[in-house]
Formats: C-alpha cells, structure tokens, sequence
C-alpha cells in the first residue's frame, strides 16, 4: 500500500535522477577545456561487446586543448580510435605509437551555437523526466484509498513545488552551461 510521503520521495528521487542525467550530458558537451569526462559517451567495439572508453583506456587532460587516450590493451588502439572520430563529438584523434593524441579544435561560433542547441535538446529531455515524474506521482495519488481530497490536494501542491523546484534548477545548469559554452 503506498502512502502520500512515499509517493512524494519517489517522485523527488525521479526528478532528481532528471537533473542527474542532464548534468552528465552536459559533461559530454565541451567548453573549449578539455575534461577527460568529455569521452563518457563514447562507446568502443572491444572483446565483441561495445563499451564505454573508460573501460578499455585511461584518459587524461594533460594539456587545456588535449586528450591523451592510453589504451590498457595496444590491440584496441584503432577502434578506439575510430570510435571517437565517430562519436560525433567533432574529434580528430590520431595514434602515436600506442597512445592517442585528441586535440581539440578551438571552438568556432558556429560550433558553439551547435553545442547550444544540444544543451537545450537535452534540457528538454530532463523536463519531460521530470512532468513524467509528476504526472505518474499524482496518477497515484488519486488512486490512494482511505485518504482525505484534502490530504491530497495538500500533496499534490507539494509535488507541484517539487515539479517548479527541479525545472528552475535545470534552467538554471543550462544557463550555467551556455554562458560556459559562449565564452570566448
């Protein structure tokens, strides 16, 4: 039997997993500095499976515009390779000897505006999370018997300010993150 508080935690949790998955997208979206996070969502063709980088290299931000990509198996080095340049990321790395240099290109306004719009694309993905969140919460709490209209109306108000709280929070990351990105 659920219960308005419980109700009201799992739709919190929800919305907070929201912003958590936009928070790391925007990882993935570089500001000109590189950040060995940038290559979280590259997948590479290894041992048959696609996995994640971090699981069949070690990368490190020696330098601002640079990643050095150190394969733990010098076998895997081209698809690692081929990985990224495919990642859609904008990336041209290139092999020397066992590790893989990704330099990465300054930033021109037309990238930058590009980058915007993917900010915004995934914003959006974490609000309609979050009003899913909302919307099946209160699903459940109309469904709730032996509780009083007022106790739910109570509740879903506080949902309603959980819902405002967690959207005003994704806007602003994004602006946080787009001020971030037009920096010049």
């Amino acid at each position: 039997m659920s219960t308005i508080p419980a109700i009201l935690k799992d739709a919190r949790t929800s919305m907070d997993k929201a912003i958590e998955n936009t928070r790391k997208e925007f990882t993935g979206i570089r500001a000109g500095k590189a950040s060995p996070t940038m290559l979280d969502t590259v997948k590479v063709e290894a041992y048959g499976a696609f996995m994640p980088i971090n699981q069949v290299a070690s990368v490190a931000a020696p330098e601002p515009r640079l990643l050095l990509v150190t394969p733990f198996d010098k076998g895997n080095a081209k698809a690692i390779e081929k990985a990224i340049r495919e990642s859609g990321l904008g990336l041209d790395p290139s092999n020397m000897g066992g590790v893989i240099r990704v330099p990465l290109p300054a930033l021109n306004e037309e990238r930058r505006k590009e980058l915007v719009k993917q900010i915004h694309k995934y914003t959006e993905e974490g609000k309609v999370a979050v009003r899913h969140a909302r919307t099946h919460a209160r699903d459940l709490l109309k469904k709730l018997s032996g509780v009083s209209e007022d106790d739910v109306k109570h509740a879903e108000k506080d949902l309603q300010k959980a819902h405002d709280d967690v959207i005003h929070r994704l806007d602003e990351l994004t602006k946080a993150k787009e001020a971030e990105l037009l920096e010049v």
